[in-house]
């Protein structure tokens, strides 16, 4: 009989376990999404816009994917980069996207990633902002950070 209630006590543990493994697994993800914790990430790119005609700042838009070895190592090098951490927290309004967003324009050589683009707050996509590279023009690396100052 003790076997049969520690037996139930087990599962019954196991079960609440897996529960909550599955609930920390689901928890939406961070504007930030570990890009810098102290800048104001906006969640959209429509809202993105709209703050950045508000407050007349530029949006920048960074189009990354969390499992690529090259925006993993953008995005180091982004957050070890203070100057540039205080530019996008105080100059800019910020988007960081996994997935594109069905705008064109900020696609205007491809759909690659890492890329950023930059959009003036007329929402006006910069396109002549771009990085170092011929075939992917708005593409930066880790040693682009310079550029970006």
């Amino acid at each position: 009989m003790l076997r049969w209630v520690v037996l139930a006590l087990f599962i019954s543990l196991c079960a609440i376990a897996e529960a909550q493994s599955k609930k920390a697994k689901t928890a939406p993800p961070t504007p930030s999404r570990g890009w810098g914790k102290n800048i104001k990430w906006v969640k959209s790119y429509e809202e993105g816009l709209a703050e950045s005609a508000k407050s007349q700042k530029p949006l920048i838009v960074i189009h990354h994917l969390e499992n690529c070895p090259h925006s993993k190592a953008l995005k180091e090098a982004f957050v070890a980069h203070k100057s540039i951490q205080k530019m996008a927290k105080d100059d800019f309004i910020m988007l960081n996207v996994v997935e594109e967003t069905g705008d064109k324009h900020l696609a205007p050589d491809g759909y690659y990633v890492p890329r950023i683009l930059f959009v003036d707050p007329s929402h006006t996509v910069r396109a002549d902002i771009v990085g170092n590279y011929e075939d992917r023009l708005y593409t930066y690396s880790p040693d682009d950070m310079e550029l970006c100052e």
